[in-house]
């Protein structure tokens, strides 16, 4: 019976430390860097209090301070609310050193692990009580930022445990506190954890001072925000991404000067709005997003977007190949046959949204900075200092339509220009390389660029092996052709890659070595980056979950040896130790029982590996 007892005390323990244990809330995510937290109370001191726990990678970091953060307001800050209860100051830890890049100095962040405490002023004797706690701030890791938050993380408090929670002590000297909210209305805060408050009547006499201060402060700041904005909209034109479209741009502006002044600066100013209908596009699907979800969007979120960032690839290609006469871009004979330049107007509208598209992959920091700033302001002010964006990069064009003489200083057309055309195609590529596909992974990149060149060839297929003397049938035969190509090619090389179902370790002869000697069985996957037959491999056994299960069943060491490079470790063992000439794939089995060692070379069927191991 005695036996019994101490069981169900034991459970009732285990029970109640464990009920805390709530499941964690994603904070922020970009790419495999991550951080979440979640809520459970503590005796802070002796004193009941909410930790916040916060868990994840190394890169992805929160600001420690204002000063330092990219905008104001952007630290990290915790808050807690629930019915009937009011909470202290939050108590931070000491925060890290981290280098940021774009300050090009050490600042202080929250990184990895660590906790915040909540004090609780007045809680109860006894009684469940739902909290929600509130972390708003802004994440980055060390090459990019990402969208202001605002996360709610709930749990479920049972202060009649309140004897079992886990005990922590904290130095709160030199600790940062945000401001303590006053204590729940008819509520008096408990002695039990004294907490500095000021003066009541200081606190009113100043509340107006300090509201006016910063009603004037925040006034200031839009209008040096709106300068900024249209500052940056001027500095797009001088960026790379952008470069490459002036010639055309200066080519048709050239050309419009010989029209009905009328007609030219009707069509200037649709190029000019072209450029504007862009960033106000982009500042009403923001807003939207704003509305409906809370969430921020900025213009670097679509280069976080895989499907996203090959469209804007291949619509890069496509223009590149344009500019270097590879294809003809052309209106229909429909619209470019009527009366009146409806046709014009539209082009130049599509011209001038493209420059603002191209504009995104490279605007600096200066155009980095207004839109974090924006994103947080109210939906009006948001929206309008992207437009100013729009319009400070629109404003060069409208000043040389409205005064054509400015351009009798660009040099008359001629060879010249039809080769800084097609250098601008070759930029073009360079740029949709650089720009717009880093955000892939290695093996996505690798298989998007193949698909570039496919598509290059397709696009090539479509505009130079046919023309308007080829009979109607060749030439849509042709172009049927080159849109198999693409479409096969796309559905085989853009999907993203799976990740993989096997938990993998990098090759390391020491940890192979110790695995033997613990009587552990070893797979080691010989491959390459430039390696086809291996990533048929990869697709067709290593990615199949009942090898995966079989291979966890087993508590087999899964090994992937890297050989793209011959100085790598992998490389030099596969010929050294393992006696093979170089050639991949080769995957190699080790039983430390039967001291036998199998070698599958080539591609083989799952069966076959299943049958080995």
């Amino acid at each position: 019976m005695r036996q019994v007892l101490y069981v169900i005390c034991f459970a009732a323990i285990v029970f109640s430390t464990t009920a805390y244990a709530a499941e964690p809330t994603e904070i922020a995510r970009e790419g495999r860097e991550k951080s979440s937290a979640r809520v459970e109370p503590v005796q802070l001191n002796g004193s009941p209090a909410l930790a916040v726990v916060f868990e994840g990678t190394k890169d992805l970091h929160y600001y420690a301070s204002a000063q330092t953060a990219p905008a104001e307001g952007l630290e990290l800050k915790v808050t807690a609310k629930a019915d009937g209860l009011s909470f202290g100051s939050a108590i931070f830890p000491k925060p890290g050193n981290f280098y940021d890049p774009g300050q090009e100095k050490d600042v202080e962040v929250y990184v990895g692990a660590f906790e915040v405490y909540l004090p609780i002023i007045n809680p109860p004797a006894s009684g469940i009580v739902q909290v929600q706690a509130i972390v708003a701030g802004i994440a980055c890791t060390s090459k990019v930022c990402l969208a202001p938050f605002e996360k709610t993380v709930p749990a479920q408090i049972d202060f009649a445990q309140a004897g079992t929670w886990r005990a922590v002590t904290s130095d709160l000297a030199g600790q940062r506190a945000v401001p303590t909210p006053a204590p729940a209305a008819g509520i008096a805060p408990t002695a039990e954890v004294v907490i500095s408050q000021p003066s009541e009547s200081l606190g009113q006499l100043l509340a107006g001072w300090q509201e006016s201060s910063n009603t004037q402060s925040a006034s200031g700041q839009v209008v040096w925000y709106f300068l900024l904005a249209l500052l940056a909209g001027l500095s797009i034109n001088i960026m790379p991404c952008v470069l490459p479209v002036i010639p055309l741009i200066v080519m048709r502006l050239v050309s419009q000067t010989k029209e009905d002044p009328s007609r030219r600066i009707g069509l200037g100013l649709s190029f000019c709005g072209g450029i504007v209908l862009f960033f106000a596009a982009f500042a009403a699907l923001s807003a939207i997003i704003k509305i409906a979800t809370g969430s921020s969007l900025d213009l670097n979120s679509l280069y976080r977007n895989p499907t996203a960032v090959i469209v804007l690839f291949l619509l890069i290609v496509l223009f590149a190949l344009a500019l270097m006469d590879v294809l003809t871009l052309s209106l229909p004979s429909s619209l470019a046959g009527k009366q009146g330049g409806g046709a014009g107007y539209a082009g130049s509208v599509a011209m001038g949204f493209f420059a603002g598209i191209l504009s995104t992959p490279c605007s600096g920091a200066i155009i980095g900075a207004v839109l974090v700033w924006a994103q947080t302001q109210p939906a009006a002010v948001s929206v309008a200092a992207l437009i100013l964006m729009g319009v400070g990069m629109a404003v060069p064009y409208a000043v040389l339509v409205s005064v054509p003489k400015l351009l009798s200083f660009v040099p008359k057309p001629g060879t010249w220009m039809e080769h800084f055309k097609k250098a601008g195609g070759f930029l073009l590529l360079l740029i949709a390389v650089k720009f717009t596909l880093t955000g892939l992974t290695k093996d996505h990149l690798i298989n998007v660029l193949l698909y570039g060149v496919v598509f290059a060839f397709c696009v090539w297929m479509w505009g130079s092996w046919v023309n308007f003397a080829t009979p109607a049938g060749r030439k849509w035969a042709t172009r049927a052709a080159a849109l198999a190509i693409a479409v096969a090619a796309g559905v085989w090389l853009l999907p993203v890659p799976r990740e993989p179902v096997m938990r993998w370790q990098a090759y390391d002869a020491a940890a192979i070595q110790k695995a033997i000697e613990n009587k552990q069985p070893v797979l080691i996957k010989f491959t390459a980056d430039w390696c086809t037959n291996c990533k048929v491999l990869e697709k067709t056994v290593y990615m199949d979950p009942q090898v995966a299960k079989l291979v966890a069943d087993k508590k087999i060491l899964a090994v992937k040896a890297d050989t793209t490079q011959a100085h790598y470790p992998a490389a030099v063992d596969l010929k050294a130790v393992f006696g093979e000439a170089g050639n991949v794939p080769v995957t190699i089995l080790l039983d430390p029982d039967t001291k036998s060692l199998t070698k599958l070379r080539g591609i083989f069927d799952k069966q076959e590996l299943i049958n080995k191991l």
